[in-house]
């Protein structure tokens, strides 16, 4: 059964109310792009590497300008879906597109910092790429479509897409 929490971020995401089952599934699917983008963002970290930051943002910028043709979305529909037996996913509607710009944003920043020698402030956006991640992954909360949200005047429904907020 879906939760609230679960229920809400959904909603955050800017995605249709469905039925428990199709919730459940459709959520399990969203966490696979942040799950790999996270894992490669640690990398990137522990290397301290310009590149791979310069290049994350640009598959976060492509996702976001052209989100029919998300390769992780591709990816998880062609590999995973069906093995699961889930539904494919759908090219992601703007709260979610503005979190991924959000981050490819801050992903660009941290990569032009370690290039032009300027390792604190690199550490700086990582910091808030981290904090950021660990939201999404382990507090169900979007940070940049709680964002999108709030910047578009909708800070009552921005609110109760909160974690703890009741649906």
């Amino acid at each position: 059964m879906a939760s609230p929490v679960v229920r809400n971020f959904m909603k955050q995401q800017g995605f249709p109310e469905e039925p428990t089952d199709a919730c459940d599934m459709h959520f399990k699917g969203l966490y696979f792009q942040p799950r790999i983008m996270f894992t490669l963002v640690l990398l990137g970290m522990l290397l301290q590497s310009a590149p791979s930051f310069l290049v994350l943002s640009a598959v976060l910028w492509w996702n976001t300008l052209l989100p029919r043709f998300n390769p992780f979305e591709a990816g998880y529909n062609r590999l995973v879906a069906p093995r699961r037996g889930t539904g494919l996913l759908a090219p992601a509607p703007m709260p979610r597109r503005f979190a991924q710009g959000m981050a490819a944003a801050f992903l660009l920043g941290a990569g032009l910092a370690l290039l032009g020698g300027r390792p604190a402030a690199s550490w700086v956006l990582q910091g808030f790429l981290v904090v950021a991640f660990a939201s999404l992954l382990f507090g169900r909360f979007c940070l940049g479509a709680y964002v999108y949200h709030v910047l578009k005047g909708r800070v009552a429904f921005a609110n109760s897409t909160l974690p703890w907020a009741r649906s």
